[in-house]
């Protein structure tokens, strides 16, 4: 297949493409390269990259020429920039999503929206969601990625569209930005600086491998039935003893742990029932505490001079308003 991935120069999505790359497919990347688009992360693919706006129809249908398919993982993602600013993220995780599925329809491609598992809202301890559960996102950033995911069931169902969605857990591995739990908490604990816990830590997180998340998308992608979600869990880890793990692989001081401020309406737990992808053949090949999170400790142990230099400038800034009036508190 030709295959367009949106937010291809992210985290998630370069994997993807690597992936794809890989088995041989035809792949072109749109990326708006906001800061946690990097073109690194594409070095050795190949590549078409183009640089744009998925809410931008000028800059998809450039860059969707020829494809037979969309897998979207453009998106903004990081729940407490959408509690400091939920604009963005209206614009690209809805308005966004809408301008793909438009030229989905119109040349009748195939699609798939790369969603969270963020959507379902809270779950008591021993309940998981499954597919068919209502959405109760809690922060503007999973209320926008529902939207997202609203706006494709609608237009599977008027217009006919071949879309279907996949709903990940936290996602970890090598080329993940700073701002999120794992690489925060271990680049920090490799420069000695402290790891901001919200509240108690004992939030509750399903952890994902990158590279089994895109073995799932790319199942979906191939097998998957329009009209259809499919959940991608993880294992389930408290956040502190994610934490606590991550100091015993650097090496680093338990005193740099410090327990700040909650972020506000934090869920307490996610966790996914993935019987469905399974059934369509499906299983992580990467364990969290034993494989995944040592492998991943090791790459950004070795790989200094891609994320040194991310941590400072707008990242500095926008670290010292998160977190600056915590710590100190």
């Amino acid at each position: 297949m030709r295959v367009l991935v949106t937010g291809g120069a992210g985290f998630i999505g370069s994997h993807f493409v690597k992936r794809l790359v890989a088995g041989g497919d035809d792949v072109v990347v749109l990326d708006k390269l906001t800061y946690a688009g990097n073109p690194a992360n594409l070095e050795g693919t190949g590549v078409e990259l183009v640089v744009g706006d998925i809410a931008d129809p000028a800059a998809v249908s450039r860059a969707a020429s020829g494809c037979d398919a969309i897998a979207n993982f453009a998106a903004e993602t990081h729940v407490d920039r959408s509690i400091l600013g939920p604009k963005e993220f209206v614009s690209t995780d809805v308005l966004g999503t809408m301008t793909l599925l438009e030229w989905a329809r119109a040349n009748d491609a195939r699609f798939v929206q790369v969603s969270t598992d963020e959507v379902y809202g809270d779950l008591e301890a021993g309940g998981r969601a499954v597919e068919s559960d209502p959405l109760r996102p809690s922060s503007p950033y999973s209320a926008a990625k529902a939207g997202g995911d609203l706006q494709v069931q609608a237009y599977v169902r008027t217009y006919g569209v071949r879309a279907s969605i996949t709903r990940g857990a936290n996602t970890f591995g090598p080329n993940q930005y700073p701002e999120k739990l794992v690489p925060l908490f271990v680049t920090n604990a490799l420069e000695g600086e402290p790891l901001p816990v919200y509240g108690d830590g004992q939030q509750v997180r399903e952890w994902l491998h990158a590279e089994d998340h895109c073995a799932a998308v790319e199942l979906v992608l191939r097998e998957g039935a329009p009209g259809e979600v499919y959940n991608v869990g993880g294992e389930e880890h408290v956040n502190l003893e994610v934490t606590h793990r991550i100091l015993e692989l650097t090496g680093a001081d338990p005193s740099l742990v410090r327990h700040v401020a909650d972020r506000a309406g934090h869920d307490r737990r996610y966790a996914l029932d993935d019987a469905k992808l399974r059934a369509l053949g499906w299983k992580p090949e990467h364990s969290f505490g034993e494989g995944g999170l040592p492998q991943t400790v090791a790459w950004y142990q070795g790989n200094r001079a891609w994320w040194e230099p991310i941590k400072s400038g707008d990242y500095r800034r926008y670290y010292e308003e998160q977190y600056a009036e915590r710590l100190q508190a």
